[in-house]
């Protein structure tokens, strides 16, 4: 009873699986996800026309179907280029690249899926471009013009892979390692330039300092002289008179009294009978 059993299940499984693999190679369903296209192959020729996102109906044991991603992809490498000034320089950087959704299924016939562009095309491409870039500028030229640089290699990649079906998006992260020894040069040579500023903001504050004093010494001598010129005998008259009147103001009422030898300076003696 219990072989029965078990024969009779194995038997069911067996069916089973078959049913399974039947269905799966003559399924005619495809379904393409968001963010790819099927690039459909006959007899390992490739159709031109790639699948949209979507459910698709293929011809079974006969078409098969490759999906291909076209969304955004990111490459990063580094290698080694020399300057115009002969500096050996490492260069890394990123960019940021994907498929042509229209031009996939050529992209597949001559080169393969996203993996194989990115190793086959994009890599050999990146390091073409950056040394024939980094060619054209001295060492200190590419970390001064780094946005400069980075632009021209940009649209050097972009021409170069344009006809392979790839879409450049941006190239981020460019960076340059340089030798010990230029390192040090470059420093010293940046703390020098900033020494040089430091010292001419510092000649430009003197020299308006001293021009801010000079024009003030000036507006001071124009005043004296102008006051100079209003003296008149007039108004040293109306001088003393005011400090006149104001020493009246300021008496309280007592005479002075007279000390020492000489005709005193006021004689106050009464007349006699008095």
């Amino acid at each position: 009873m219990n072989r029965s059993l078990v024969s009779w299940v194995a038997k069911i499984a067996a069916i089973l699986v078959g049913v399974y693999l039947v269905f799966t190679l003559i399924n005619p369903i495809r379904i393409v996800q968001s963010g790819t296209r099927g690039v459909i192959t006959t007899f390992g020729k490739v159709d031109p026309e790639p699948l949209g996102e979507g459910i698709h109906f293929v011809v079974p044991l006969v078409n098969r179907v490759h999906m291909i991603d076209v969304r955004l992809q990111k490459s990063e490498g580094k290698g080694v280029a020399a300057s115009r000034d002969l500096q050996q320089v490492s260069v890394s950087a990123a960019l940021n690249w994907r498929l042509d959704p229209a031009l996939v299924a050529q992209t597949y016939q001559a080169i393969g899926n996203e993996y194989a562009v990115a190793a086959r095309v994009i890599e050999p491409a990146a390091q073409e471009a950056t040394k024939a870039i980094a060619a054209q500028y001295t060492a200190e030229e590419l970390v001064t013009k780094r946005t400069e640089v980075s632009g021209k290699i940009r649209d050097a990649l972009e021409a170069r892979l344009k006809r392979h079906g790839v879409i450049v998006d941006s190239l981020a992260a460019v960076n340059y390692d340089f030798s010990a020894v230029f390192d040090k040069a470059i420093e010293a040579k940046v703390e020098a330039e900033q020494k040089k500023l430091t010292a001419e903001r510092d000649l430009e504050r003197i020299r308006v300092e001293a021009e801010q004093a000079l024009a003030k010494a000036r507006g001071e001598a124009e005043s004296l002289k102008a006051k100079r010129l209003e003296i008149t005998p007039d108004l040293l008259r109306l001088k003393q008179l005011e400090n006149e009147s104001e020493a009246i103001r300021k008496w309280d009422g007592k005479l002075p009294q007279y000390t020492g030898a000489g005709t005193p300076f006021v004689q106050l003696t009464p007349p006699a009978g008095r």
